[in-house]
């Protein structure tokens, strides 16, 4: 009896819970509400399996439960009974599976004025690709992938020219246009899941796999991978904005071409050291910094790291947090930057400078071939960041800090140590990272929360500034 009571409130509990509970879908932005319409019967038939199933055997317990003199009846069979169960067991299975092959059919059938994205899953991070004016994208291929082509697309293909190149975590699609989601991934299986788009799809090295919604409320979506692709997947975000039409078609005038991207590997240096006057008041005449003024050495850094932080300047990315006072000062500076040329002139013409202080008497020592190594403080143990570093900041910025292009990740060797510290420092603490568009300073932010004091800190700079880049040869520093 004690057991058939416990059935029944767990039955009742279970039913009431669903009922109530506040745990469900995300409001739907997208066409298939069918999705919703599936799961619910699916809920259903299966709800009521279970309600039937638990109640069955709360009578059972109770009609046939030990009495004086009574015996139990051996029934080895019974057609009755066994055709019944075999009947609504049928029909259940055939209402759950029905709704979902129909839906399925619609799922693999993009419509004619579906507009075609490509995008591109890495370990860890997402790019994207629109096909440009003749509506067409060009052709791609993983021998043609390098640094100045992550997306592999072939030069010698016409119509890849003005194919529109996103390389960014952050996609922009027009409200009540569908689109065919073409998926490619470059190394190990990845997932496209946006929740409020309900559909889902693998990418599989090797084939384009593809999904198509039609996004139906403006707004900014997350973007996950729920495929575990290695120890960076927790972290690997994007980013879906839904525009309004004059949105979208003003986000779009901003983004490069392929043919753009390429043309920009040809930079203007006299315009370049131009731009680079207004920086060297605080970051010096040859880009060695000035700790005095919170300005870190340029000479050495990662090139592709300072076009990105120059655009997260002008658009209000960094530098806009109430606490970060060195970043509002750089915020204004970028803005005389006036475009995507300007800011690749300016870091071209930085990536020739020495790094060495006028004031130096090896003036004419040349950084850009060597950087110069700092020896930690005794305030930092590189012993007890060791095993950290590696099981979590090399699998972005490589082994020994030489950093990874195809992840988006800056060479961490050649940085000034006192900024290393206070840029980890301000991503553990929320002060960078924490803008809904820097989804790689989101992935900084949960990578620092391992170093709970600024002590872990101290170690890991001081671990850090030991590695040997092998791209990078080292100057010793002088003991401060």
């Amino acid at each position: 009896m004690v057991v058939a009571i416990i059935l029944l409130v767990l039955v009742l509990g279970t039913v009431v819970f669903h009922v109530l509970s506040p745990w469900y879908f995300t409001p739907i932005a997208s066409n298939w509400s069918s999705m919703d319409d599936t799961v619910t019967l699916t809920f259903v038939v299966t709800g009521l399996g279970f309600v039937l199933v638990n109640l069955f055997i709360a009578y059972c317990l109770i009609k046939f439960r030990t009495k004086e003199g009574r015996r139990a009846e051996y029934e080895p069979e019974s057609i009755k009974l066994e055709t019944w169960l075999t009947g609504l067991t049928t029909v259940a299975i055939a209402a759950m599976l029905a709704p979902g092959l129909l839906i399925w059919k619609d799922v693999v059938t993009p419509p004619d004025e579906a507009m075609e994205l490509e995008v591109l899953a890495r370990q860890w991070n997402w790019s994207y690709r629109l096909p440009g004016a003749d509506g067409r994208l060009g052709a791609v291929a993983v021998s043609h992938t390098s640094e100045d082509n992550p997306l592999g697309i072939d030069p010698s293909d016409p119509f890849g020219q003005d194919d529109v190149i996103v390389y960014d975590p952050v996609m922009h699609l027009k409200v009540d246009q569908p689109v065919t989601f073409l998926l490619r991934s470059n190394d190990v299986l990845h997932n496209f899941t946006v929740p409020q788009f309900r559909v889902k799809m693998d990418f599989v090295p090797g084939q384009v796999s593809y999904i198509w919604a039609e996004p139906t409320a403006e707004g900014s979506y997350d973007l996950l991978c729920e495929e575990l692709c290695g120890v960076g997947h927790y972290a690997m975000r994007g980013r879906i904005i839904v525009d309004s039409e004059e949105s979208y078609a003003d986000w779009l005038l901003d983004q490069p071409t392929f043919a753009e991207t390429q043309a920009e590997l040809a930079t203007d240096l006299v315009a370049g050291q131009g731009s680079y006057a207004v920086c060297s008041s605080c970051h010096g005449a040859n880009g060695e910094g000035n700790q005095a003024m919170h300005s870190p050495r340029l000479a050495g850094m990662d090139g592709e790291y300072m076009r990105r932080q120059l655009r997260h300047f002008k658009q209000g990315v960094r530098g806009t947090h109430e606490d970060d006072t060195w970043g509002q000062t750089m915020a204004p500076m970028a803005m005389m930057l006036a475009d995507a040329a300007a800011i690749n002139n300016v870091v071209s013409y930085i990536g020739t400078l020495s790094g060495q202080s006028e004031f130096d008497d090896e003036a004419h020592y040349n950084l850009s071939a060597a950087v110069e190594r700092y020896e930690p403080a005794s305030s930092g143990d590189p012993s007890k960041s060791a095993a950290l570093y590696q099981s979590t900041c090399a699998q972005c910025h490589g082994d020994d800090g030489e950093g990874v292009w195809t992840v988006n990740a800056p060479a961490l060797t050649g940085l000034d140590d006192w900024y290393l510290a206070t840029q980890i420092k301000n991503f553990r603490d929320g002060i960078r990272g924490r803008h809904a568009d820097d989804l790689y300073g989101l992935q900084m932010g949960l990578v620092s929360n391992t170093m709970t004091t600024d002590q872990a800190i101290e170690d890991m700079v001081a671990y850090i500034s030991g590695l040997e880049n092998p791209n990078q040869p080292v100057k010793l520093a002088q003991q401060r």
